[in-house]
């Protein structure tokens, strides 16, 4: 059985010093054997450096919160996955709500950073998710089906091997809401539905699907008791280690 994954994101929260005195207090509390699990941390591009060095010889994996599309340009602020690779990331997320709605990234251009990951040997996180509104009109299955289309499109069948899925409602992100056990088994199979049609059902049976959203210990475990959640991506409550490992502490699995 593929081990569950947590992600804690910490968006944008942390100086050097803070974020490398979180990701010690997580991997001191992750030291304990015996549990199948693979936890990674997304700390500030300023602070990638400093967690590295933090987390090496650990269970815990190093994450990007983005990357651009194209490997090196005139790009002023922008990190290639290149970059990232060669910080010591092993993962990266892309297409996250914040990204899409706030910084208007479309489903194409979150297509090139996928790719853009892949090519450079990152495992991407790719995130989808609808609007409130999507959710009332009826339209949640459509919006996750058509994301999942365009930023999959033209992808080799082993490409998705590489790829890690996370399922957000944007309604749910920081909110404190949450979708229902219910809502998010029904989103979570369909997107395992068109993970098997499009790459065959051994690969898509085989993906980890994540859930994300208001994410927080009093929630986690009935979230991840849910049908078709294989982790968690963690935002607020990944930002104090004793809330971040409560979360990773019920996502276990017995050794």
């Amino acid at each position: 059985m593929i081990p569950p994954l947590v992600v804690g994101n910490w968006k944008m929260h942390g100086t050097q010093s803070q974020c490398r005195d979180l990701a010690r207090r997580v991997a001191r509390g992750l030291k304990r054997k015996g549990r199948q699990i693979d936890v990674a941390l997304a700390p500030p591009n300023t602070a990638l450096e400093i967690v590295k060095k933090v987390i090496e010889g650990s269970q815990i994996r190093l994450a990007a919160q983005d990357a651009h599309w194209e490997d090196q340009g005139a790009f002023t602020g922008e990190v290639s996955a290149m970059m990232l690779k060669d910080s010591g990331c092993e993962f990266v997320i892309l297409g996250h709500s914040e990204r899409r709605h706030i910084l208007n990234e479309s489903d194409l251009v979150v297509a090139k950073k996928v790719q853009a990951a892949l090519r450079n040997g990152l495992r991407a996180i790719l995130c989808v998710g609808e609007t409130l509104a999507e959710r009332q009109a009826g339209r949640t299955q459509s919006v996750v089906t058509r994301q999942l289309r365009i930023a999959l499109k033209g992808l080799g069948k082993s490409a998705i091997d590489n790829v890690e899925f996370a399922y957000e409602p944007v309604w749910a992100i920081g909110t404190g809401l949450n979708a229902t056990s219910e809502q998010i088994a029904r989103v979570h199979g369909r997107i395992r539905q068109f993970l098997k049609a499009s790459f065959g059902n051994r690969k898509g049976n085989a993906a980890r699907i994540l859930y994300g959203g208001s994410v927080k210990p009093e929630n986690a475990a009935e979230i991840l008791r849910t049908p078709g959640v294989n982790g968690l991506l963690v935002g607020g409550a990944s930002l104090r280690a004793e809330t971040f490992l409560a979360i990773v502490n019920c996502s276990a699995l017995p050794g």
